[in-house]
C-alpha cells in the first residue's frame, strides 16, 4: 500500500508518498481553495505511484471531513469531496493531530504546533484527540495570539520565547502530559527548549499520515 500523505499549510502544500524519499510543496495563501490545492498536487505527482491518500487539514475535522473554513486559506474546503477529487480513497485529520501521531512515542502526549497559528493536539495511550486551545483565553487574546506568527512578528524572538515558555506551562498544569512535543516551523526560533518539551519536525506529519492507514488496516477497515 502507498500513501500519499499532505500536509496543508497556510504557507505551503507540502507532501510526500510512502515509496518517495523526497518531499515536494508549492505556495498555498488566503486564496489557496480546495480544487486549486488537488490540481496542484495531482500534477506535481504524476510521475509518483500512490493508492490511499492522508490530508492534514489546518482546522477541526469531524469523521473525515472539515466543519469550519480554514482561517489562512480560501474558502470552499467545507464539504468538499477530496476521495471524488483525487479518485482514491481518502482519510482527513487535524494538521497538528497528524503531526502529533508522527512523533508519538507513547504515554500521554501533548503536540503543540508553533506555525502560522497555534496546532494542538493531544494522544493518550493510542488514542488521538485533536483539541482547538489556540483560541482559548490567553491574557488580552487568545494563546494562537501570542505565541502564533503574529505573537512572533508583534513581540520579537526574545519575548515570544519566554511566551511560549509561558503558554506551556499553563498547558502542562491544566492536561499533565508526561511528554510535550514541540513542532511546526517557529519551532527553531527556540533557543533553549521549556522544561519536559522534546522538539518535533514537520517532517513527522508525513510520518504521521502514513501511520494513519496502518492504525486501520490494524483495526481491520
Amino acid at each position: 500500500m502507498n500513501v500519499l500523505t499532505v500536509d496543508i499549510g497556510g504557507t505551503n502544500i507540502k507532501f510526500l508518498a510512502s515509496a518517495e524519499s523526497e518531499a515536494r510543496r508549492f505556495p498555498s495563501g488566503r486564496e489557496m481553495t480546495p480544487r486549486a490545492m488537488v490540481s496542484g498536487v495531482r500534477k506535481m505527482t504524476r510521475d509518483w505511484k500512490y493508492d490511499r491518500i492522508s490530508i492534514g487539514y489546518p482546522g477541526p475535522v469531524f469523521r473525515g471531513r472539515a466543519i469550519t473554513e480554514p482561517a489562512n486559506l480560501g474558502s470552499g474546503w467545507v464539504g468538499y469531496d477530496f476521495a471524488a477529487a483525487f479518485d482514491r480513497p481518502v482519510r482527513m485529520i487535524n494538521d497538528a493531530a497528524m503531526q502529533a501521531l508522527g512523533s508519538y512515542k507513547g504515554g500521554a502526549m501533548l503536540f503543540l504546533g508553533l506555525g502560522t497559528g497555534l496546532g494542538t493536539a493531544m494522544i493518550v495511550d493510542g488514542v488521538i484527540e485533536p483539541m482547538e486551545l489556540a483560541h482559548l483565553r490567553f491574557r488580552k487574546h487568545t494563546y494562537e495570539d501570542y505565541v502564533g506568527q503574529r505573537g512572533l512578528d508583534k513581540f520579537g524572538k526574545r519575548k515570544w520565547r519566554k511566551l511560549v515558555e509561558e503558554v506551556v506551562a499553563d498547558l502542562r498544569r491544566a492536561l499533565e502530559p508526561t511528554d510535550i512535543v514541540l513542532g511546526g516551523g517557529n519551532s527553531r526560533n527556540l533557543k533553549k527548549l521549556p522544561r519536559g518539551c522534546r522538539l518535533g519536525d514537520n517532517a513527522n506529519a508525513f510520518i504521521g499520515g502514513f501511520r494513519l492507514w496502518q492504525r486501520e488496516r490494524k483495526r481491520g477497515r
